[in-house]
């Protein structure tokens, strides 16, 4: 899908506000939550995202939501990553 039709897809599920973020290589968000509930969709590189005790690699093409208040950490690929974010 394009980035167009991801955007798209976001809206439709009640996501509103949609934006794109891109971090460099090794880029690390420590432990933190979010007020809102987020939906990241992968566009280029990756991202490991680390919830619940469980960490899981989130590559271009995959999706992972984020629950308002759940405290989760981050850190992206050796290539950095590309992502869309929804958040609502």
């Amino acid at each position: 899908m394009r980035e167009n039709e991801l955007s798209a897809q976001l809206l439709a599920e009640g996501f509103s506000l949609i934006y794109v973020w891109e971090d460099g290589p090794g880029a690390l968000y420590p432990e933190h939550t979010h007020r809102v509930e987020t939906a990241h969709v992968i566009l280029k590189g990756e991202m490991t995202l680390t919830m619940d005790g469980a960490s899981k690699t989130y590559r271009a093409g995959d999706r992972c939501d984020v629950p308002a208040k759940a405290a989760h950490s981050a850190i992206m690929g050796p290539q950095g990553c590309r992502y869309l974010i929804g958040e609502r």
